[in-house]
């Protein structure tokens, strides 16, 4: 994964989804990213959350059960 800042991610999210509020994201961004830090499991499998991906999602789970895929060498992580 590659490390992204929160508010680089907000505005990289937020360009392909206009429908999105970018206060409301950026807030999500940084509670996940906490729950991450304080050891946030995955609901499916137990591995770390992806910070990023449960903070769209809404849903504490790791980049695999997300997204169903095991290469992550392209996507992004917050910081």
């Amino acid at each position: 994964m590659h490390p992204i800042s929160i508010e680089k991610f907000a505005d990289m999210t937020i360009k392909s989804n206009k429908d999105m509020n970018k206060k409301k994201l950026i807030k999500a961004l940084r509670q996940t990213l906490e729950e991450k830090n304080n050891g946030a499991k995955c609901i499916v499998c137990g591995s770390p959350i992806w910070a990023a991906g449960s903070a769209i999602t809404g849903t504490n789970m790791c980049f695999s059960c997300t997204t169903l895929e095991t290469d992550d060498s392209d996507d992004y992580e917050i910081y």
